[in-house]
Order: C-alpha cells, then structure tokens, then sequence
C-alpha cells in the first residue's frame, strides 16, 4: 500500500514519506504490543491505534515539505481530529468499564496478541494511505468542487458517529442494560460504523483528484474499513453477542428485522 501510495514521489525523495509513515506506523504497534504483552493490558490499544493514525500524518507533513496546500492541510486537520475524538472516546470508556472483553483471551496468546497489534498498524496504514499519499508527495495541493464535496461527506460522516456514540453513551449511563432503539440506533443497528465509513469514503473523494498511477491503490481505504467493520471486528462480534443476550426477546427480533444492518433508514 505504501510502495503505491509513493507512485510519483521517488524521484523528489529518497524514501517517499508514506513509506516512512507506514513503517513509523507498524513500529509503534510492535513498541506498544511489547509493553502491553510484558503487563498483560490491552487498555491502551485503542489510544495507541489513534496516535499512530496522528504520527503517520505528521510524518507525511514534516518530511516532505515546509509549504502545504489548502487540501494538504484540510485532510491532515480530518485525520488529526476523527483520531483525536475516537481514540479519547474509547480510552475513557475502556477505563471506566476496567477491560475490553475482546482480549480476555487474546492477550493471554503471544502470537494472536501481536497479530492483533500488527492488525491494527496495517488498519492505520490501509485506512490513511490516500491522505499520507497527497500531504505526502511534495507538491501544494489546492481545493477545489471535488476535494470540497469529499470533505462535506467527512464532517456528516464524522457527525452521524459522534452523535450515535454519545446516544448509546447516554443510555448506558441512565442504567439501561438492554438494546438501545432510540435515535439513530432506531434507523440503523450500527449507525457508529456507518459515520465512520463515510468518513473515510469522503477523505478518498477529497484526495482522488490529486492521486495518479499506482497511486489509486490508496482508494481502497473505505472497502477496508467497511470489511474491518462488518466482515471481521466490528459487527459480526456485536451482532453475535447480541443474539446471544437477547436472541429470545421478541422485541429486539422485532428490532433486527425491522431495522437495517449499516446504512441509515430515513423513513
């Protein structure tokens, strides 16, 4: 991904900045799996995960240049936030609740604990490879209609995640233990996951005009999130937990039937 990313870009440096991000990226996860297996947490992997995301781009902007463009600037300044918002999320719910369940057994497996961190340093790879490829690759990249529509869908995308999070938020904290129905969970059972793929399917859109050659590889970020999200860790373990705690209770059947997976109903 890096190596396609860096299309167009060897002949300004010596090892194009997206390369060095993404090693820079898989790294720290190694660094963070060796401190985490020595104490046997997993309660940092999350903030980890989101402060890698912020080093790659900072990596991409320092190395390649003193000057950026207005888009160069704007996609740095999405990826900095959305890391920012759900790496501080997921950290202070991973304290409050002691543990994340999902490494009960992993963390306790040498090999399947540093899959698991190696995972997540291809995720930040994969997932920032079209804005490390353009802040990346030396020139001033300006805004134009295309860069300006991808970066709308970014804030909506951003927008649908922030306030689904902070709905279930709320409604575990008002002592709620069963399936939450209200809001934009009563339009889609993982509306969280929807915003975030948009997200990343608007940064693809903004960086697309400034991509060439191998370089489109990069567009393959959204596919990925999507698989990561709803064929591998995300949904799949939710939907399974879920059956398992409610499967007999006819309203949340109801609720599963009537209720699409991912995309938002907006009747």
């Amino acid at each position: 991904m890096a190596l396609g990313g860096s299309a167009g870009a060897w002949d300004r440096f010596t090892v194009p900045p997206i390369v060095v991000a993404a090693l820079v990226a898989v790294s720290l996860q190694w660094i963070g799996f060796g401190f985490a297996w020595r104490v046997q947490s997993e309660r940092f992997f999350d903030l980890v995960g989101s402060v890698t995301f912020v080093t790659v781009i900072l990596v991409s902007v320092l190395y390649s240049r003193s000057e950026l463009g207005a888009l160069d600037v704007a996609l740095s300044l999405a990826v900095a936030i959305w890391a920012a918002r759900l790496g501080s999320f997921l950290f202070v719910r991973v304290l409050k609740v002691g543990s994340d369940n999902r490494f009960d057994a992993i963390k306790r497996n040498f090999l399947w604990f540093l899959m698991t961190w190696t995972l997540q340093g291809t995720w930040v790879v994969v997932t920032a490879a079209p804005v490390m490829a353009v802040v990346g690759d030396g020139l001033a990249q300006p805004l134009g209609v295309i860069e300006v529509f991808g970066l709308v869908l970014w804030v909506v995308g951003l927008s649908i995640e922030v306030v689904s999070d902070s709905q279930k938020k709320k409604f575990r904290q008002e002592g709620e233990d069963s399936f939450i129905t209200s809001g934009l969970w009563s339009r889609s059972r993982h509306p969280n996951y929807f915003g975030e793929i948009l997200l990343w399917c608007g940064l693809a859109v903004s960086a697309l005009p400034a991509l060439g050659k191998w370089q489109f590889l990069t567009l393959i970020s959204p596919v990925f999130v999507w698989a990561l999200l709803m064929k591998i860790s995300g949904a799949p373990m939710l939907e399974a937990k879920a059956k398992r705690r409610w499967g007999d209770d006819t309203r949340y059947r109801e609720y599963v039937e009537n209720t699409p997976l991912l995309v938002p109903r907006f009747r």
